[in-house]
């Protein structure tokens, strides 16, 4: 019945008993008929007993928004807290619930989402630094105490890095060298310099194929697989159990790794040159009438070892890169799978961008120098 919640007494417009949310479906009919008909009319709510948001906003459809906000000024009676929840609930109904769109132009939106990509690739590669100085320094303190020298999982990443890497990075050398001397072949062969062959295999294979092969393999092969193991042991959680036992994951997890890579990577890159230099040289002994013997010969007196030692000077910062930024981008991952998926995917990107870029930076220094 209305007149259990709401009643007339001296003229004025009582408000009594609980107005809470246990009660709403009786408020509600209690309140059906008074609501938006009493705004100006006298009000008391001092026998209102307990008041949460349901029964405040059925209080204001009946004294209205703008008596509401005055509430102070005229319900001093009232608990300080019930006037407050009046006052804020008043406050919220009278916000305008329509939101005017923000017209754009295309062009605007063009350039917002590329200043966007910009500060998003500019905080990516602050971050990047700074896990780099943060592996460094944890490097250096670690490099005078040898007790914290994780040797059993550095060979276990190295056996996995480069052992059984051995295979894909072989076999696609081997027909990169094979491809790479086949078009030598039919360009120079024009000019009937089809021996100038070897020297295109060798200056490509030793100073640039190689390694940069090795590296996107790895890159795509390794970095990979670190965001996954890093990203699954944030999502678990395991890595906050670590900090929490006093231990350090970078020392524990991201130094193996790298120096793993920093072992694997050269010797993987040694592996592709010869893998190359035998592609090309099983197509200059089929294809181009010239024997093992002077291909070996023409390689030796043509062909510096300052080349060789070009290329593989390249693998060490190509391995700590790719370390890095796979460790980096597994220690970012938030939690859920999706979130793997995307950092593993983001971990590859940015490992091949960054081996190619250093490689064409590492060419233009090595060019400048004469070397």
């Amino acid at each position: 019945m209305p007149s259990e919640w709401i009643t007339r007494q001296d003229g004025k417009l009582v408000l009594q008993g609980e107005w809470t949310l246990n009660h709403y479906q009786e408020l509600k009919k209690a309140s059906t008929s008074y609501a938006k008909n009493h705004a100006d009319e006298t009000v008391s709510l001092t026998d209102i007993q307990r008041l949460d948001t349901a029964g405040a906003v059925l209080v204001i459809g009946i004294i209205g928004v703008e008596k509401a906000k005055q509430v102070p000024d005229w319900a001093k009676d009232l608990p300080k807290e019930q006037q407050a929840l009046l006052v804020r609930i008043a406050e919220a109904m009278d916000a305008p619930l329509d939101v005017s769109r923000h017209n754009t132009h295309r062009i605007t939106d063009a350039l917002a989402s590329v200043g966007e990509q910009m500060m998003g690739l500019w905080s990516q590669q602050r971050q990047l630094l700074a896990f780099i100085g943060l592996v460094l320094a944890t490097f250096a303190q670690t490099l005078l105490r040898p007790r914290h020298w994780r040797f059993t999982a550095t060979v276990a990443h190295i056996q996995q890095t480069g052992l059984n890497a051995v295979p894909i990075v072989a076999l696609l050398t081997f027909m990169v060298g094979a491809v790479v001397a086949f078009l030598g072949a039919t360009v120079l062969a024009d000019f009937g310099a089809t021996v100038y062959t070897i020297d295109l295999v060798a200056f490509s294979f030793l100073r640039e194929f190689g390694v940069l092969l090795a590296a996107i393999l790895l890159a795509g092969r390794t970095a990979s697989a670190f965001t996954a193991q890093l990203g699954a042991m944030k999502s678990n959680e395991e890595i906050d159990a670590l900090q929490a036992q006093g231990l350090d994951p970078i020392e524990l997890l991201v130094l193996p790794r790298v120096m793993a890579l920093l072992v694997s990577l050269p010797l993987l890159a040694f592996i592709g040159m010869l893998s190359g230099l035998l592609g090309g040289a099983l197509v200059a002994v089929l294809s181009l009438d010239i024997s093992f013997h002077q291909f070996m010969t023409t390689l030796q007196k043509d062909v510096s070892v300052v080349h060789f030692l070009v290329g593989l000077s390249k693998a060490p910062v190509f391995a700590f890169v790719i370390a890095v930024i796979g460790c980096l981008e597994g220690f970012k991952v938030s939690g859920s799978a999706q979130s793997v998926g995307a950092h593993t995917t983001s971990s590859v990107v940015q490992s091949i961008f960054m081996v190619i870029l250093i490689d064409a930076l590492a060419a233009l220094f090595f060019m400048e120098m004469g070397w």
